[in-house]
C-alpha cells in the first residue's frame, strides 16, 4: 500500500505543474526574440506605458484602446507570472517605462498553481523592476473571472485577494478588480464578454479593462 502511495505521488508530481514541473521560462525564448526584435525596429519611447504577460495581453489591441499613448505590448500568450518575472530584464526594464500594466496568473490558476506561489511571483516581479526602477508604478489586473474555469473560481478570488493586500502597502503597486465588471445579474460571467472558448475576450471585454485601467495609466 505504501509502494502505491508512493508511485502514485511521484507520478502526479510528474504531471502536475502544481507539485513538480519543473520551471521552464525558455520555450518563450522565440516569442521573446520577436518582441525584442520589433522593438528595436520601432524603438518604443521611454517613459511609457508597458503591458506585460499572458493572452489576454498579447490579444489586447492597446493601439486601438489607447490610441496616440505612448503602450507596449509585451504580452505572450500561455505565460505564467513565473515567465513575466524571468524576462522582466528583457521585457520591461530596458525601456524605462512610468509604469507596467500586468495580467498574468490565469495560466497558473487553470494549471493547480496555488494562490500563494501566484502572490509570490507577483512580489518577485515587483522586486526585479523596483530594484531597476524604484519609481515605476506597476498596476496588477486581477486574474479574470471566466466561462472555462469558473469552477476554479474560489482559487481564482483567492489569488485576487492575497494580491490585493500586497498592492494595499505601497502607493506604487495597483490592483485593478475586474471581477465585478465581467459578471452578469446571476453572479457568473456575462457571456458576450468571451469568445467560444470561454477564456479569451471579445471587444466588450476588452472596453471593460480599457476603462479600468486608462484612469490609472493617465495619473
Amino acid at each position: 500500500m505504501q509502494r502505491l502511495l508512493f508511485i502514485m505521488i511521484t507520478l502526479a508530481a510528474l504531471v502536475s505543474p502544481a507539485m513538480g514541473e519543473k520551471f521552464d521560462p525558455a520555450r518563450w525564448e522565440k516569442s521573446i526574440a520577436g518582441l525584442e526584435a520589433k522593438d528595436a525596429k520601432t524603438t518604443p519611447s521611454k517613459n511609457g506605458v508597458v503591458f506585460i504577460g499572458s493572452s489576454s495581453i498579447r490579444k489586447w489591441d492597446l493601439p486601438k484602446y489607447f490610441p496616440g499613448q505612448a503602450v507596449i505590448n509585451h504580452g505572450f500568450g500561455g505565460s505564467h507570472l513565473e515567465d513575466s518575472v524571468y524576462y522582466a530584464d528583457r521585457l520591461v526594464t530596458p525601456l524605462q517605462p512610468r509604469a507596467v500594466v500586468l495580467y498574468a496568473g490565469d495560466n497558473d490558476v487553470g494549471h493547480g498553481y496555488q494562490p500563494e506561489r501566484i502572490k509570490d511571483a507577483f512580489l518577485k516581479f515587483v522586486d526585479k523592476v523596483h530594484a531597476k526602477l524604484p519609481e515605476t508604478e506597476i498596476l496588477f489586473i486581477a486574474v479574470k473571472p471566466s466561462i472555462s474555469r469558473w469552477k476554479l473560481v474560489d482559487q481564482v478570488r483567492a489569488t485576487n485577494r492575497l494580491i490585493s493586500a500586497e498592492c494595499e502597502k505601497s502607493d506604487l503597486l495597483t490592483f485593478i478588480d475586474v471581477d465585478a465588471p465581467m459578471l452578469g445579474e446571476d453572479g457568473k460571467p456575462r457571456a458576450e464578454l468571451f469568445q467560444k472558448d470561454g477564456l479569451h475576450m471579445t471587444d466588450a471585454g476588452y472596453q471593460i479593462w480599457t476603462k479600468l485601467v486608462q484612469p490609472e495609466i493617465a495619473k
